[in-house]
């Protein structure tokens, strides 16, 4: 069924002239009145303080009776006292055992104490007791004066161990912290001559410009600092002077002595005719290098009679023309170490008569007569052959795999 505009427009017009009429709400429900203040609720005092107030009287009645001697004022005052503390004490005791235990730990406590009293309850019925106090009664009691006299000794030196064991703990603490501050010290001693050592070596620009008093200076420092430090802070100078290439025989001009670039960023090495800017010479004659990290580490030409190189990390260290006279190389990773230049056939130790030949590797070998390999590791054939030809009877006997079919050039045999 269609309807028509005319319709529509009637229904409008009655909407109109007869407006619906507007829901009220009533006052109750339009404005939310404020509520009245409820009476507040007198404190009463804490019945913990009445109960300790009584206690506290209490007391008073039994300390009155003990003074006085009145039985009847001292005894009820007491047995009062008591049964009160017991009430107030209780209640703190059980909010602690809940609080602090948990139920399998509150079990377990009371049927520990259920053992003791039900232990003590039969101790009585069997008789325990009684054999006990017949026991005592057999004690000669005068003779207890020598035994007190023992257990008072056995005291005193129970005291004096004590005594020793806290005087033994502070020892180890105060060295512990002596330790400590040395090796603090020591840090800082190291890094004021890596700074010192830089200022010398270097100019305003930061090049390499070293003159014979610069580099005598940073020789004399080197060595009053090696002999001054423990093996790791050895160690530490030895891998700055050789990453540095302070201790590496450097090219040098043949006007003014500077060092020559090697035309790849680096200064270029001279085995032959090169200078170093320290020397290393003696400074390692017997030093304790055991169980350190020298590994890239250039140690050529040093002299480090028998110095410890037991278990030290040794990996493409270059050893050559380095005197290893009666040194201790045990338990050391020998790993790519360079004993010698050249081939191992024609490779011989250094000489103080010949000059090194760094093709053919004559007289540029280390010397390693009475030095001790036992245990090294990583040791490869070119290395074995060289230390067991040059070693001599002592080495030969040292070294891990036996020398067997290397002959012994050191000794003409």
């Amino acid at each position: 069924m269609s309807i028509s505009p005319d319709s529509d427009l009637e229904t409008n017009n009655h909407k109109a002239t007869n407006p619906e009429p507007v829901k009220t709400t009533s006052i109750k429900e339009s404005w939310h009145l404020p509520k009245l203040p409820q009476k507040t609720k007198i404190s009463i005092p804490n019945r913990s303080y009445s109960r300790l107030g009584i206690l506290l009287l209490g007391l008073v009645l039994m300390a009155l009776g003990l003074s006085w001697k009145v039985v009847w004022l001292g005894l009820p005052g007491a047995i009062f006292s008591l049964l009160l503390s017991v009430t107030i004490i209780l209640p703190g005791l059980k909010a602690w055992l809940l609080t602090y235990l948990t139920p399998d730990e509150r079990r377990t406590l009371a049927g520990f104490v259920g053992f003791v009293f039900a232990l003590l309850g039969l101790f009585k019925y069997l008789g325990v007791y009684r054999t006990i106090s017949r026991w005592l009664d057999t004690i000669k009691w005068d003779e207890f004066g020598s035994w007190a006299e023992w257990f008072g000794a056995f005291g005193q030196i129970l005291i004096a161990v004590l005594a020793v064991y806290v005087a033994w703990e502070q020892y180890v603490i105060s060295r512990d912290l002596t330790i400590q501050q040395n090796r603090i010290t020591q840090q800082q001693t190291i890094d004021a001559y890596f700074q010192g050592v830089s200022e010398l070596a270097l100019n305003e620009e930061g090049l390499l410009e070293d003159w014979p008093q610069e580099r005598a200076i940073a020789e004399g420092r080197t060595a009053a600092i090696l002999s001054s430090i423990d093996a790791s802070g050895k160690a530490k100078v030895l891998r700055f002077l050789s990453q540095s290439r302070l201790i590496i025989p450097l090219q040098r001009d043949q006007q003014l002595g500077r060092p020559i670039l090697d035309g790849f960023g680096n200064y270029a090495e001279d085995r032959v005719n090169g200078i170093r800017v320290i020397s290393l010479g003696v400074m390692l004659a017997g030093a304790d290098l055991s169980g350190q990290d020298l590994r890239w580490t250039d140690l050529s030409e040093a002299n480090m009679v028998r110095a410890d190189l037991s278990k030290t990390d040794l990996v493409k260290a270059n050893l050559s023309r380095t005197v290893l006279y009666d040194a201790n190389l045990s338990g050391a990773d020998l790993k790519s170490t360079r004993f010698f230049y050249g081939s191992v056939e024609t490779a011989s130790p250094r000489s103080r008569k010949h000059p090194p030949n760094y093709d053919t590797g004559a007289y540029t070998g280390a010397v390693v007569e009475n030095a001790d390999f036992s245990n090294v590791q990583n040791l490869n054939r070119e290395q074995r052959y060289y230390i067991c030809a040059w070693g001599g009877k002592l080495t030969r006997n040292t070294v891990p795999g036996g020398c067997d079919g290397i002959p012994n050039l050191l000794e003409g045999e």
